[in-house]
């Protein structure tokens, strides 16, 4: 049981999806213990035999998953992840998680990251998490993802590209947390110069209702598209307390009502200012973050 935290972080990075990636932990277990005993004693290292087992399913949750999202209403964004202090221990049926089921957050959890390993094929995301992420030599993967470590390292080659491509410079996390908090004051004040001065001219904003809640279900770009569409939304943010978290790592927001959380907020920003905005709202993806702790 020691490796379920390993576990749990492979399959959310490989996946997007705290729940899918609990499903997968479970189901790699249930295989350990489908074996006998002798099965078993077989295994020089249980670790690495359920790292190849949670690996494979991941890599079929990802094949059917590109069917799935064909069906998905609106845009698809990764499950975000609250800070782990601030992680939600009590579930509704009673189960409290244990804190080795947290996801270790470093720079391969962000928002941004996370939507680029959307882009890749299955093989290019499992090939990549696993070697650069999780330091597998690429023989290793190899036996997981069923290619030549040649292939292996082609696809782990292919999926960086992607990341180079797509990755903004780097801003300061304390220099991004002013600009998100600033970005909070301006819209809770319907200050319209002050949102244009923190927005790029050319911001995207994608949200995901998952068709659970009314949500846009197309990305907005430009400023212009985006503060319409703020005041079109008013009346809704009325009743909302809009609180700073740490989403995925990195400075974010969240709105609440009535103590509840209905909308994470994880921002790309660039410089001085906001290039995207994922605005996740598909109470589906929301369980971590549904009461908050006590401090609050």
């Amino acid at each position: 049981m020691s490796e379920r935290r390993q576990l749990i972080n492979l399959a959310y990075r490989l996946l997007g999806s705290l729940a899918d990636a609990e499903d997968v932990v479970q189901e790699a277990y249930a295989r350990w213990y489908a074996l006998s005993r002798p099965e078993q004693d077989a295994i020089d290292s249980p670790g690495a035999w359920l790292t190849k087992v949670a690996s494979r399913i991941c890599l079929n949750v990802l094949s059917s998953a590109r069917v799935r999202r064909e069906t998905y209403v609106g845009e698809w964004i990764p499950e975000p992840l609250p800070e782990p202090r601030e992680w939600i221990t009590g579930r509704p049926d009673g189960i409290t998680v244990d804190p080795a089921d947290r996801v270790t957050l470093d720079e391969s959890i962000n928002m941004a990251f996370l939507v680029v390993l959307e882009s890749m094929t299955p093989a290019e995301r499992v090939a990549f998490i696993l070697h650069d992420v999780f330091r597998y030599s690429f023989a290793e993967v190899a036996d997981i993802v069923g290619r030549t470590p040649a292939a292996c390292r082609q696809l782990a080659t292919s999926a960086r590209r992607r990341i180079r491509a797509a990755q903004a410079p780097t801003t300061p996390v304390a220099e991004q947390a002013r600009i998100v908090r600033d970005f909070k004051q301006a819209w809770e004040a319907r200050d319209i110069d002050a949102l244009i001065g923190l927005l790029d001219p050319n911001v995207t904003a994608i949200s995901d209702g998952g068709g659970v809640v009314s949500t846009v279900l197309r990305p907005v770009e430009g400023v212009e598209r985006i503060l319409r569409s703020l005041v079109h939304l008013e009346d809704r943010f009325r009743d909302q307390t809009i609180l700073e978290r740490t989403v995925n790592g990195q400075p974010g927001l969240i709105a609440q009502r009535d103590g509840v959380t209905v909308s994470v907020y994880a921002f790309e920003v660039a410089g001085d200012r906001i290039t995207r905005i994922w605005a996740v709202r598909n109470p589906d993806k929301l369980r971590p973050w549904t009461v908050e702790p006590e401090h609050q």
